[in-house]
């Protein structure tokens, strides 16, 4: 969440639950008021971020304010493509050492993971957000992501179960 705050700070400084409302308007997706509170002081900490009393409120309410140096991070981070690779999956990690090792049946954590694929596929269409256009987005990618993660457990299972019973 540490730069999605920023980016968020860059437009106005902000209270933290400003922050929240915010970030969830614009996703369609809640967040834990604790999350965005530990959040800010950690960006306080590392300087990205300054904290001071709010106009005419109490001493609990603090608006927060993008730095010099958040500013950097922030265009850092915009300027930065995200990583598109998982060559380090947990569950392929899994299945090779398993199947490898003999510690499960390949099939069995296969036919688990398309189980749990599955369930999330359906989980995300009850509650895709319809009347928010980056809400939409992001469940849309989440489910193409997931429809992909179907594809390639169908390929595991071709290359590496079938290999094995040859």
């Amino acid at each position: 969440m540490r730069y999605p705050f920023l980016a968020l700070l860059a437009e106005r400084p902000a209270h933290g639950y400003e922050l929240k409302l915010d970030f969830e308007r614009r996703f369609g997706a809640e967040l834990n008021a604790g999350q965005v509170y530990t959040t800010l002081a950690r960006l306080e900490r590392d300087g990205l971020v300054r904290g001071g009393a709010a106009d005419g409120a109490n001493r609990q309410k603090r608006t927060y304010e993008l730095t010099g140096a958040g500013r950097a991070a922030l265009e850092e981070w915009v300027a930065t493509p995200a990583p598109a690779t998982r060559l380090k999956d947990e569950f392929f990690l899994k299945l090779v050492l398993a199947a490898s090792t003999g510690l499960a049946d390949p099939r069995a954590l296969i036919e688990r993971q398309r189980r749990a694929t599955l369930q999330a596929l359906r989980d995300l269409a009850g509650v895709a957000p319809t009347d928010n256009g980056a809400g939409s987005l992001l469940a849309e990618g989440a489910a193409l992501h997931l429809e992909a993660d179907l594809k390639w457990l169908d390929l595991c299972e071709q290359r590496l179960v079938r290999e094995d019973d040859q």
